[in-house]
């Protein structure tokens, strides 16, 4: 059995640490197996060696988090476990915030993962990204698009999906085209309006500087000075993706992004995403990322329910004799 102990004088820093009813601190436990305490203006570690070193230096990690935002929140506690499972072994790449419109909010990398996807766009014209949910795909794609549009190295945002229904049939919707389509490019709208207030948006997609397209209704296009981003690619098929990647013009930039295990195209119908990766990986000036169960970002219980459909159905217990 050890034991390792860390000062915290501040009972506001403490609770912070800990998080809102004790959910960073529960989590380290479960994470590590190890019994974690206050007293005294100390936190106390206990457990097997090894445990105890990891969740003292989670924690010190964590605290200066602390010290230099003022907040910890889930994704920071992830990240820190993340690392120290992978025996703390991660590349460093440095990136300045992403400016957009919204002046309160500057959207940085959170994960090694995320930053890389973040480096491969700044660095290349075509980026194709597979991945998990909750890792940022689209989040990310979009506020280097409105970073890019605000420092004027480019003149249009295009935000385009598959109109494919998840499993279910929705029917006739009613309403024009745009309303019809809406559902379908509600996450793009949802992370774009991050980037800026309502107003703008409304403006911006009156006057055509962000376009927000469903994939049917690209073909034909030539498209200059734009930042291009394709979200939910599993859902295009082969001739869908070739279409797309050849609407590109001058001085644009592509972001095709989704997630292989959530194909809902009809069966025997190839993903043009698994098909653009294989086809396109030794093209100069295209990058291939891949991000993982530890750049998910998202509610704790996300990292969990996709480590959990990846490792398959548990096996079926006998019954007892």
């Amino acid at each position: 059995m050890s034991e390792a102990s860390i000062s915290v004088d501040d009972p506001a820093a403490l609770l912070a640490l800990f998080g809102p009813r004790d959910q960073h601190l529960r989590r380290i436990r479960e994470a590590l197996d190890v019994r974690i305490s206050a007293r005294n203006g100390r936190i106390i570690v206990e457990g097997s060696e090894q445990p105890v070193a990891q969740a003292t230096g989670i924690l010190e990690q964590l605290r200066q988090v602390l010290d230099q935002h003022g907040s910890v929140d889930t994704a920071e506690v992830e990240k820190a476990l993340s690392l120290i499972k992978g025996n703390g072994h991660t590349e460093t790449i440095e990136l300045p915030p992403f400016d957009v419109f919204n002046a309160a909010r500057k959207i940085q990398p959170k994960t090694t993962g995320q930053a890389r996807y973040l480096r491969a766009i700044l660095d290349h014209e075509i980026v194709i990204a597979a991945g998990p949910a909750g890792t940022g795909k689209t989040y990310l794609a979009v506020a280097a698009a409105v970073s890019a549009l605000k420092q004027e190295r480019v003149r249009r945002i295009v935000l385009v999906r598959p109109a494919v229904e998840a499993g279910e049939s929705l029917g006739y919707l009613p309403g024009d085209m745009l309303a019809k389509i809406n559902p379908y490019l509600r996450p793009l709208l949802d992370s774009l309006r991050e980037m800026m207030d309502y107003e703008m948006m409304k403006r911006f997609m009156e006057q055509e500087v962000v376009e927000v397209v469903p994939l049917a209704y690209m073909r034909g296009r030539t498209l200059n000075d734009a930042f291009i981003i394709l979200d939910e690619a599993q859902n295009a098929t082969t001739a869908q993706m070739k279409m797309f990647l050849t609407r590109m013009g001058r001085n644009s930039k592509i972001v095709v992004s989704g997630d292989m295990t959530q194909v809902d195209l009809p069966g025997h119908t190839q993903s043009g995403l698994a098909d653009a990766m294989r086809r396109l990986k030794d093209i100069k000036g295209i990058c291939i990322t891949m991000m993982t169960g530890t750049d998910i970002v998202r509610h704790r219980l996300v990292m969990d329910i996709v480590r959990a459909y990846e490792e398959g159905p548990t096996a079926k217990r006998r019954p007892q004799a």
